[in-house]
Protein backbone atom coordinates (compact mmCIF):
# COMPACT_ATOMS: atom_id res chain seq x y z
CA UNK A 1 0.00 0.00 0.00
CA UNK A 2 1.28 3.47 -0.94
CA UNK A 3 0.72 6.19 1.69
CA UNK A 4 1.24 9.92 1.20
CA UNK A 5 1.92 11.92 4.37
CA UNK A 6 1.43 15.68 4.34
CA UNK A 7 2.65 18.38 6.73
CA UNK A 8 0.53 21.41 5.74
CA UNK A 9 1.83 24.93 5.49
CA UNK A 10 1.28 27.98 3.34
CA UNK A 11 4.97 28.70 2.68
CA UNK A 12 6.14 25.08 2.86
CA UNK A 13 4.01 21.96 2.59
CA UNK A 14 6.09 18.89 3.32
CA UNK A 15 5.23 15.50 1.87
CA UNK A 16 6.50 11.98 2.15
CA UNK A 17 5.53 8.90 0.16
CA UNK A 18 6.07 5.45 1.64
CA UNK A 19 5.14 1.91 0.74
CA UNK A 20 3.89 -0.44 3.42
CA UNK A 21 4.19 -4.12 2.51
CA UNK A 22 3.15 -6.50 5.27
CA UNK A 23 4.32 -4.11 7.98
CA UNK A 24 7.63 -3.30 6.28
CA UNK A 25 7.83 0.37 5.31
CA UNK A 26 10.05 1.85 2.62
CA UNK A 27 10.54 5.44 1.51
CA UNK A 28 9.58 6.19 -2.08
CA UNK A 29 9.90 9.99 -2.22
CA UNK A 30 9.80 13.13 -0.13
CA UNK A 31 9.98 16.84 -0.68
CA UNK A 32 8.22 20.15 -0.28
CA UNK A 33 5.77 22.32 -2.13
CA UNK A 34 7.11 25.86 -1.79
CA UNK A 35 5.41 29.19 -2.26
CA UNK A 36 6.91 32.67 -2.11
CA UNK A 37 6.26 35.04 0.78
CA UNK A 38 5.28 37.92 -1.48
CA UNK A 39 2.57 36.01 -3.33
CA UNK A 40 -1.10 36.59 -2.64
CA UNK A 41 -2.74 33.88 -0.57
CA UNK A 42 -4.97 32.72 -3.43
CA UNK A 43 -1.87 32.23 -5.63
CA UNK A 44 -0.11 30.26 -2.90
CA UNK A 45 -3.14 28.03 -2.35
CA UNK A 46 -3.43 27.45 -6.11
CA UNK A 47 0.22 26.29 -6.22
CA UNK A 48 -0.33 23.92 -3.27
CA UNK A 49 -3.48 22.48 -4.85
CA UNK A 50 -1.94 22.00 -8.30
CA UNK A 51 1.39 20.61 -7.10
CA UNK A 52 -0.27 18.23 -4.65
CA UNK A 53 -2.64 17.02 -7.37
CA UNK A 54 0.42 16.24 -9.55
CA UNK A 55 2.10 14.38 -6.66
CA UNK A 56 -1.04 12.30 -6.08
CA UNK A 57 -1.31 11.46 -9.79
CA UNK A 58 2.40 10.56 -9.96
CA UNK A 59 2.60 8.28 -6.91
CA UNK A 60 -1.03 7.05 -6.83
CA UNK A 61 -1.31 6.69 -3.03
CA UNK A 62 -4.12 4.54 -1.69
CA UNK A 63 -4.39 6.78 1.38
CA UNK A 64 -3.32 10.24 2.46
CA UNK A 65 -2.41 11.13 6.04
CA UNK A 66 -2.52 14.83 6.96
CA UNK A 67 -1.39 16.45 10.17
CA UNK A 68 -4.23 18.20 11.95
CA UNK A 69 -3.99 21.88 12.67
CA UNK A 70 -1.93 22.68 15.73
CA UNK A 71 -3.19 25.82 17.39
CA UNK A 72 -0.15 27.94 17.98
CA UNK A 73 -0.17 31.24 19.81
CA UNK A 74 -0.19 33.05 16.45
CA UNK A 75 -3.79 33.07 15.19
CA UNK A 76 -2.77 34.48 11.79
CA UNK A 77 -0.44 31.52 11.19
CA UNK A 78 -3.12 29.06 12.31
CA UNK A 79 -5.64 30.57 9.89
CA UNK A 80 -3.11 30.49 7.05
CA UNK A 81 -2.28 26.82 7.71
CA UNK A 82 -6.01 26.13 7.88
CA UNK A 83 -6.36 27.52 4.35
CA UNK A 84 -3.54 25.25 3.17
CA UNK A 85 -5.21 22.24 4.83
CA UNK A 86 -8.43 23.12 3.03
CA UNK A 87 -6.88 22.95 -0.43
CA UNK A 88 -5.01 19.78 0.55
CA UNK A 89 -8.27 18.11 1.56
CA UNK A 90 -9.89 19.36 -1.64
CA UNK A 91 -7.07 17.94 -3.80
CA UNK A 92 -7.51 14.58 -2.08
CA UNK A 93 -11.29 14.69 -2.58
CA UNK A 94 -10.93 15.61 -6.27
CA UNK A 95 -8.47 12.75 -6.84
CA UNK A 96 -10.66 10.34 -4.82
CA UNK A 97 -8.00 9.40 -2.26
CA UNK A 98 -9.23 8.83 1.31
CA UNK A 99 -7.79 11.15 3.96
CA UNK A 100 -6.85 10.32 7.54
CA UNK A 101 -5.90 13.01 10.03
CA UNK A 102 -3.47 12.83 12.95
CA UNK A 103 -2.57 15.30 15.67
CA UNK A 104 1.08 16.23 16.24
CA UNK A 105 0.88 14.23 19.50
CA UNK A 106 -0.28 11.09 17.67
CA UNK A 107 2.56 11.44 15.15
CA UNK A 108 5.15 11.84 17.90
CA UNK A 109 3.78 8.82 19.76
CA UNK A 110 3.85 6.70 16.61
CA UNK A 111 7.41 7.69 15.73
CA UNK A 112 9.14 8.15 19.09
CA UNK A 113 6.92 6.07 21.37
CA UNK A 114 5.86 9.09 23.41
CA UNK A 115 4.26 12.43 22.69
CA UNK A 116 7.02 14.78 23.77
CA UNK A 117 9.64 13.91 21.16
CA UNK A 118 11.40 16.92 19.68
CA UNK A 119 12.06 17.56 15.99
CA UNK A 120 15.55 16.02 16.07
CA UNK A 121 14.29 12.82 17.72
CA UNK A 122 11.53 12.51 15.15
CA UNK A 123 13.95 13.06 12.27
CA UNK A 124 16.40 10.47 13.61
CA UNK A 125 13.58 7.95 14.09
CA UNK A 126 12.26 8.58 10.56
CA UNK A 127 15.78 7.91 9.24
CA UNK A 128 16.04 4.71 11.28
CA UNK A 129 12.52 3.42 10.57
CA UNK A 130 12.95 3.91 6.82
CA UNK A 131 16.57 2.70 6.84
CA UNK A 132 17.77 5.90 5.15
CA UNK A 133 21.41 6.95 4.87
CA UNK A 134 20.64 10.52 5.94
CA UNK A 135 17.95 12.44 7.77
CA UNK A 136 15.45 13.62 5.14
CA UNK A 137 15.72 17.32 4.34
CA UNK A 138 14.15 19.78 4.64
CA UNK A 139 12.44 19.32 8.01
CA UNK A 140 8.96 19.60 6.50
CA UNK A 141 9.67 16.65 4.18
CA UNK A 142 10.82 14.58 7.17
CA UNK A 143 7.56 15.54 8.90
CA UNK A 144 5.60 14.36 5.85
CA UNK A 145 7.35 10.99 6.07
CA UNK A 146 6.65 10.84 9.82
CA UNK A 147 2.94 11.41 9.22
CA UNK A 148 2.90 8.64 6.58
CA UNK A 149 4.65 6.27 9.01
CA UNK A 150 2.14 7.20 11.72
CA UNK A 151 -0.67 6.21 9.39
CA UNK A 152 1.03 2.96 8.38
CA UNK A 153 1.29 2.00 12.06
CA UNK A 154 -2.25 3.16 12.90
CA UNK A 155 -3.81 1.61 9.82
CA UNK A 156 -2.23 -1.73 10.66
CA UNK A 157 -3.95 -1.52 14.04
CA UNK A 158 -7.45 -0.93 12.68
CA UNK A 159 -7.31 -2.61 9.26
Amino acid sequence: MIILGIDPGTATTGYGVIENQNGKIMAIAHGCILTKAGQDLDERLDIIFNDLTKIIKKFKPEMVAVEELFFASNAKTAISVGHARGVILLACKKTKVPVYEYTPLQVKQAICGYGRGDKQQIQKMVKALLNLKEIPKPDDAADGLAIAICHANSHRNFA
